[in-house]
């Protein structure tokens, strides 16, 4: 009986020291760029420890392809490691690099990724391990406003404002074929980059009627990705009649050309007075 207690003791010690032989540790050692990009590649380097225990035989490593990452055709998101493996300086432990592409939709801040690795024993025990890659949103979004329409020119004026955080590149305004405008020439207007806080404006000759007007931003982010955003303004056009600043302009305008005809008349009356007294001057000397 004894010995069978014995026994029993003995194999589980055995079978701890075996598992304990083959133990396992995993961390994210370096993440470049940091912080990462949405719609861009970043490089993730793992550190795997007690590899080099022989009692560790098959050793498979993956890091699961969801989002907010993903892994470009053909290349493999796991890794078998054979136990006794040592690096080349002959440390305890193993480097695994991995390039993924991160979701162009990745929201800002910690988003978790997840590891899942096996000891490689005869039974073997599938572990998984979360880690934080640290995302920056470049995306950005506008805010955009009719500054002036001139019904005589039909000239129609956006102001777009980058209300994001970062700068973007080639900034082009696009006005959908719709019902509530009609636009004359292109309907888009490139208009370049654009400072986060900063605003510009673009024109475009059209006629609008009454309504909601929707637009199309498209710009380039710091990654060199070409987005576009949705947008739409309200177009008033009681905004837009019998303003102060027209009157004033049309006036000025009637005012300097009745000063030119009057001085063309005064002018003309000057030369006909002249002509006459001169031709009475020599008329007399006759």
């Amino acid at each position: 009986m004894k010995r069978g207690i014995l026994f029993f003791l003995i194999s589980i010690f055995l079978i701890s020291f075996v598992m304990a032989d083959c133990q396992l540790g995993v961390s994210l050692i370096n993440q470049d760029p940091y912080p990462a990009v949405p719609g861009d590649y970043v490089k993730l380097v793992f550190q795997i420890t007690g590899v080099e225990n022989a009692e560790c035989q098959n050793i498979v490593f993956e890091l699961t392809p969801q989002y907010p990452i993903s892994f470009d055709p053909g290349v493999n998101s796991r890794v078998e490691i054979k136990g006794g493996t040592f690096t080349r300086d002959f440390s305890s432990f193993l480097m695994v690099p991995f390039k993924v592409r991160v979701d162009p939709d990745a929201l800002n801040g910690e988003n978790p990724i997840e590891i899942s690795y096996s000891d490689g024993l005869i039974s073997p025990v599938e572990k998984l391990q979360q880690f934080d890659l640290y995302v920056e949103d470049v995306r950005v979004d506008f805010e955009i406003n009719i500054k002036d329409y001139d019904p005589l020119s039909n000239v129609l004026t956006f102001e777009i404002l980058n209300i994001g955080e970062n700068d973007v590149e080639a900034v082009t305004l696009e006005i959908p074929e719709q019902e509530k405008i009609t636009v004359k020439g292109s309907n888009k207007n490139i208009v370049g980059a654009l400072d986060s806080n900063d605003y510009t404006t673009a024109d475009f000759e059209a006629t609008p009627l009454e309504g909601i007007i929707k637009l199309k931003v498209y710009y380039t982010d710091q990654t060199g990705t070409r987005r576009t955003t949705d947008e739409s303004v309200y177009f008033n056009s009681e905004s837009f009649q019998g303003r102060k600043a027209d009157k004033k302009s049309v006036s000025s305008s009637t005012y300097i050309l009745v000063i030119l005809i009057l001085g063309i008349i005064i002018y003309w009356f000057y030369r006909r007075h002249k002509n006459k007294k001169h031709k009475q001057a020599h008329h007399h000397q006759h």
